[in-house]
């Protein structure tokens, strides 16, 4: 009983201390992967802009095992569902202008993510694609120190879509 009540003690002081900072950290993520492309922006666009495309370039999108349904065409808000191993994800477009396409992804049990690709003309034949995410955590310490680690973890995704949409852009 002796060691009990020191342990307890502990714990609960380790617990408020992890938490109060946890609370120090950010409560936003937000994670941005560029690329410079040698093509025109006119080119670019559509295979950005029409989730259609992304099977182009984007590998969740290419994946074999991945059930993929899209809303009609006429949708003022096109979206589409992906069903791959199990996880479900919900895209939905919020504004598609040529110089940047919003869209929030949905996974169940998880928060939205906001992003942003931004296409950016430097000349004639250059154009910067830019992927922007916003990721908002919850207060709990373990969602918290995850923050510090999802950079690393989202950000070669982005890296490997954006190089796939190099390689496509460049050689059509």
């Amino acid at each position: 009983m002796r060691f009990i009540k020191p342990f307890l003690i502990g714990l609960t002081g380790l617990t408020i201390v992890i938490t109060l900072m946890s609370l120090l950290l950010p409560s936003q993520i937000k994670i941005s992967r560029a690329v410079v492309i040698n093509s025109s922006a006119y080119k670019i666009y559509p295979q950005v802009a029409d989730l259609r495309n992304w099977k182009n370039w984007q590998p969740l999108f290419a994946d074999s095992g991945s059930a993929i349904t899209y809303s009609d065409s006429l949708n003022k808000n096109p979206f589409c569902d992906i069903n791959s191993e199990g996880r479900q994800l919900h895209i939905q477009m919020l504004s598609n202008m040529p110089s940047a396409i919003q869209f929030l992804l949905q996974s169940k049990n998880e928060k939205d993510i906001f992003n942003e690709i931004s296409i950016t003309p430097i000349n004639t034949n250059q154009t910067q694609v830019e992927w922007k995410t916003l990721v908002k955590l919850s207060w709990f310490p373990w969602d918290k120190f995850r923050g510090i680690f999802i950079d690393r973890i989202i950000g070669p995704g982005y890296e490997e879509s954006l190089n796939n949409l190099k390689k496509i852009t460049e050689t059509n």
